[in-house]
């Protein structure tokens, strides 16, 4: 394909320069005034309502409160890692200082790309398989949010039944999976979570095709799921369109989707969601790039620090006294140790 031979093309050209090329690049770019921060995105891009539009915020904030000059880039359907690294190498040597690869599918090429400017500080959001001096693993505690999640759904639900759909079997998602399953089990012993996955790698089309989550959830729905969570990405919203028609429960992910503006028509519907606060992690690693203390190495976001929880804008959702009591109740025995969370099913 064009796009994949370009990227080989760009890749062989960066491979070229020595790391005192570009770190000359990186500095230039503070010499000249406002500091430059880039971000790209993971599969769905831009728009996908959750995880991508998270990350986008932080820029923004970045932007805004810092003054920073942001950069976005978005993926191509079914690239390869020398797109990342094609991506990856062409923002950094514009000069933008951080590079945020925004989705584990970036950690071999962010581990490649960091090699070659050691003087850029690179972000990497939900990976710590790939570390190095100059690379910031951002990651959470998803399994602790969706045991809330799991709490809040077993409290909701009427016919005991509830839904998990996860966009791409891989480890991370097993995560979200471990942890609703459980605060579903520990809420409620006799109710029941179905469990359904999109895609399987290498195919990921189950976290940027809303019909894929569309059609899982109405086959859980017609299986008497009253409550479904979906951690697909954009795939969630077809998951949060079926379940809002048939006039069930879903539940949000990454982003607080009840206020999310592409999904308003489905609001009233969404009872919660599941957050992480990747908006957060963009716009720290960038500051502490703009302060000259760069992180690196693995910076955890978790239940204790508000990295991760339960968002509560539904104004439905704060009349469930019993749901926030038993909510509450689990959010503070995690912390405090009395509940261990389990990271896979």
């Amino acid at each position: 394909m064009g796009i994949a031979s370009a990227a080989l093309a760009l890749s062989a050209t960066a491979c070229g320069k020595s790391s005192n090329d570009t770190g000359s690049s990186s500095s230039s770019s503070s010499a000249s005034g406002a500091l430059k921060a880039a971000i790209a995105y993971d599969i769905g891009g831009r728009g996908d309502q959750s995880f991508n539009d998270a990350a986008y915020a932080g820029l923004k904030k970045a932007e805004d409160e810092l003054g920073v000059k942001g950069a976005e880039a978005e993926p191509s359907q079914g690239e390869s890692d020398a797109d990342k690294v094609a991506r990856l190498t062409s923002l950094a040597r514009a000069g933008n200082n951080p590079v945020i690869g925004v989705g584990f599918s970036y950690a071999p090429a962010i581990e490649k790309v960091a090699k070659s400017f050691p003087k850029t500080t690179f972000g990497l959001i939900d990976d710590t398989s790939k570390t190095g001096p100059n690379i910031a693993n951002l990651v959470f505690n998803e399994e602790q949010g969706s045991y809330l999640a799991g709490v809040a759904a077993a409290k909701a639900s009427k016919t005991g039944t509830v839904g998990f759909i996860g966009g791409v079997e891989v480890p991370l998602i097993k995560k979200f999976e471990a942890g609703f399953t459980q605060g579903v089990k520990d809420t409620n012993p006799k109710a029941k979570v179905l469990t359904q996955y999109l895609t399987q790698p290498p195919n990921f089309d189950g976290f940027s095709k809303p019909d894929l989550g569309k059609a899982a959830a109405e086959g859980q729905l017609d299986k008497g799921a009253d409550v479904i969570y979906a951690a697909a990405g954009l795939a969630g919203a077809g998951a949060i369109e079926a379940t809002a028609t048939a006039g069930k429960w879903a539940i949000g992910v990454d982003s607080d989707q009840y206020k999310q503006a592409g999904l308003a028509a489905y609001k009233d519907h969404i009872l919660t969601s599941v957050t992480k606060d990747v908006s957060g992690s963009v716009y720290n690693v960038i500051k502490s790039v703009k302060d000259g203390k760069p992180q690196t190495g693995e910076i955890r976001y978790g239940l204790a620090t508000n990295g991760v929880g339960l968002a509560d804008s539904n104004p439905a959702y704060t009349k469930m006294t019993d749901l926030i009591a038993a909510v509450d109740k689990a959010k503070k025995e995690i912390v405090d140790g009395k509940i261990t969370v389990k990271t896979a099913p």
